[in-house]
């Protein structure tokens, strides 16, 4: 009896040991399976980047941000060395024809397969509490946040820029809007 098992076991163990290699194998494949969606910091990307000169206050950042994924990707956030505060802004025209930036409280969506710009006189990253002079030929990093949490860092070259004076409407919790001329061009 005790050989029966034996030889049972030897012929049942092959067939075992393939069966299982076979399910490893489909979880090794179904874990790098392309309907896993990829994070917005390997999707999305910005080229032309550059960012206004200043001697103090405040500054911006520019540039052109494309999203080669199936799905909108969102930036909620940015940070730089350069400055103490980072805001995303937009600007708007009031009905009596005056541009105001302001925060721009969902972040940049940037669609999928698209592109969305950040401009002068438009969608912006608004430096605020720069630390020292952002001079001409100089480069910063920025990092930006995605609302999946991950984030992805750039280098972008200090460029004059004269242009762009909006008036700066900061968001304030009770709904005050004080205005402020801005000196970084945005």
């Amino acid at each position: 009896m005790h050989t029966f098992t034996r030889q049972r076991t030897t012929r049942f163990l092959p067939g075992a040991m393939a069966a299982a290699a076979a399910a490893l194998l489909l979880t090794a494949c179904s874990s790098t399976d392309s309907t896993q969606a990829a994070a917005s910091a390997d999707t999305v990307t910005i080229s032309d980047q550059w960012v206004k000169a200043a001697d103090s206050g405040m500054s911006a950042a520019f540039g052109d941000l494309t999203n080669s994924g199936d799905t909108p990707r969102t930036i909620v956030s940015a940070t730089s060395p350069a400055s103490e505060r980072i805001e995303l802004h937009e600007v708007v025209t009031d009905s009596n024809g005056t541009k105001a930036m302001r925060p721009k409280r969902d972040g940049f969506v940037v669609p999928a397969h698209g592109r969305m710009q950040l401009r002068p006189g438009g969608d912006h990253i608004m430096f605020m509490g720069l630390v020292g002079p952002l001079r001409t030929g100089s480069e910063t990093s920025v990092t930006l946040t995605f609302d999946d949490g991950s984030s992805t860092t750039f280098t972008a070259q200090v460029r004059d820029f004269s242009g762009n004076q909006e008036n700066y409407v900061p968001d304030h919790a009770g709904g005050e809007s004080h205005t402020q001329t801005p000196a970084h061009g945005g």
